[in-house]
């Protein structure tokens, strides 16, 4: 069997930074592998793309351009923010407003994103939105460890269950 839409890939793998020389970001083995849905639209579509055709036991090795990946990273997604937006019941939690945190926060539309705060001052903090790998390209090693066909559930879903 190989890899197509929708089957469900278990595979482990490497990811570094810039190249097969990089700084290590993430590490899949095989005790606690990574399954997905292949063609759900959750992945991004070049990772995918590198993996199609690949049978159970294959190696792979392959590096994203940071544009096929998070992109580069924007200023627009640097926002200054009133503190006040963080109280809760007219209070701070202790310790939140901290440099480097990661503070989950939702716009008016009701979409949810992932902020790191840069600079808390008196009235305002910086909070940068970029997606944590947004301007690195990655770099994949890794291999297949199993596929199999989706059942009915998880294609009408969209994801493994």
């Amino acid at each position: 069997m190989t890899i197509s839409n929708e089957k469900v890939v278990t595979l482990v793998y490497e990811l570094r930074v810039d190249n097969s020389e990089g700084d290590i970001v993430e590490t899949v083995k095989e005790d606690k592998p990574f399954v997905f849905l292949y063609g759900a639209g959750l992945m991004l579509p070049k990772f995918e793309e590198h993996l199609k055709g690949l049978k159970a036991g294959d190696k792979f090795e392959f590096t994203l351009k940071c544009d096929d990946a998070y992109g580069q990273a924007s200023e627009d997604a640097v926002m200054e923010l009133p503190k006040n937006i963080f109280e809760v019941e007219g209070t701070i939690e202790e310790g939140l407003l901290e440099e480097g945190n990661v503070i989950p926060m939702q716009n008016n539309d009701g979409n949810k994103f992932n902020g790191v705060i840069m600079e808390v001052k008196d009235e305002t903090v910086t909070m940068d939105f970029n997606h944590p790998l947004a301007g690195d390209d990655l770099h994949f090693t890794g291999n297949i460890v199993e596929i199999r066909d989706a059942s009915k559930e998880e294609i009408d879903h969209g994801h493994v269950h």
